[in-house]
């Protein structure tokens, strides 16, 4: 069983940066960052393949950057200007390519608290 290991959460004022980093136990070709908020469903923050090809949600463009080192099996997710909108519990991903368009999620982090306040 392949096991995503988050850290880096915590409790930022709005305006301010955080960085999350997830190292998987096996190569993984997808990885990536998808975060729940109270009362609403899992949503897709970002995602990057072994090759570097990344994926953003709109709400997160221009702010978030997510980034990878292979030989490490880690993902990082590099959040800037936080708004309290952004407020979640935040899950490492792990998967595989479908095609060179689509991917499944298969193994899921225990999630790390992102608190915004305004």
């Amino acid at each position: 069983q392949v096991q995503l290991v988050e850290s880096g959460g915590g409790l930022v004022q709005a305006g301010e940066s955080l960085t999350l980093s997830c190292a998987a136990s096996e190569r993984l070709s997808v990885m990536g960052w998808y975060r729940q908020a109270p009362g609403k469903q899992r949503e897709l923050v970002a995602t990057i393949t072994r090759g570097g090809r990344t994926n953003y949600a709109d709400s997160v463009k221009g702010r978030f950057t997510i980034s990878r080192d292979n030989a490490k099996n880690t993902v990082y997710l590099q959040a800037n200007i936080l708004k309290p909108e952004d407020t979640a519990v935040y899950y490492c991903a792990g998967g595989r390519l479908l095609s060179s368009t689509s991917s499944t999620i298969d193994y899921w982090g225990q999630g790390t608290q992102v608190i915004v306040s305004s």
